[in-house]
């Protein structure tokens, strides 16, 4: 496993608000790994709940993770915040009420390894609850998650960013930046492994929020 003081193979963002008692599970999780080769930059977007003093105890005993706090924007533009601040040849995401498989970032920096060609992998997703989310562009509409790109199981070559930056959407930010990628003619491969677990079961989760939101707004 390639090592280096400097410049870690991955920088793992998240994006956090008001989730203290998810997570520490979250970031049990990024402990856990099987590769150890990453830096997590963390994100509180304005939490108002126990968050704070959660990631004080985290980063102060593990020098890897970093901790910023910025006004309430949302998701996208915490994300896009946190990616500024990465200093990996590899960055991706944890949602903050999701958690990784221990295998997580090991089967995906081995084939990052194998294929240096490749500059964005996603994919790879094990769901717990409700497959079904709101369609972005009809949220009264469910749709599966099978056509959908889940943002946490984004992996981005850094320097990417650069040509095709985040947007600091409220939602569907990860879904916009990816179809920005297509369109440039990204190398995009996609895998299977199900190793990053996306929660579903949380009743205020961000899809589930904005789909009940628009759709109690609709006449």
């Amino acid at each position: 496993m390639s090592r280096n003081a400097t410049v870690p193979f991955f920088s793992v963002v998240v994006a956090t608000y008001n989730r203290a008692p998810l997570l520490e599970r979250a970031l049990s999780s990024l402990q856990r790994q099987q590769w150890q080769d990453w830096e997590a930059i963390i994100v509180d977007d304005g939490s108002t709940d126990g968050t704070a003093e959660l990631l004080r105890r985290f980063c102060t005993h593990d020098p890897r993770m970093r901790c910023y706090r910025t006004v309430h924007q949302g998701a996208g533009a915490a994300r896009r915040y946190g990616i500024a601040r990465a200093r990996g040849q590899f960055v991706t995401f944890l949602d903050s009420d999701d958690e990784y498989l221990p295998q997580h970032l090991q089967l995906r920096a081995e084939l990052l390894q194998q294929h240096p060609y490749i500059e964005v992998l996603h994919g790879g997703v094990r769901i717990l609850g409700s497959p079904y989310v709101p369609d972005r562009h009809n949220p009264q509409r469910l749709i599966h998650l099978a056509e959908c790109v889940i943002g946490g199981t984004l992996v981005v070559r850094h320097e990417l960013f650069r040509r095709i930056p985040y947007p600091a959407l409220p939602f569907a930010d990860d879904a916009a930046w990816y179809e920005q990628a297509c369109r440039a003619g990204v190398c995009i491969a996609w895998v299977s492994f199900p190793t990053y677990c996306y929660d579903r079961t949380i009743a205020d989760s961000l899809c589930t929020q904005r789909g009940l939101l628009l759709t109690e707004a609709a006449p």
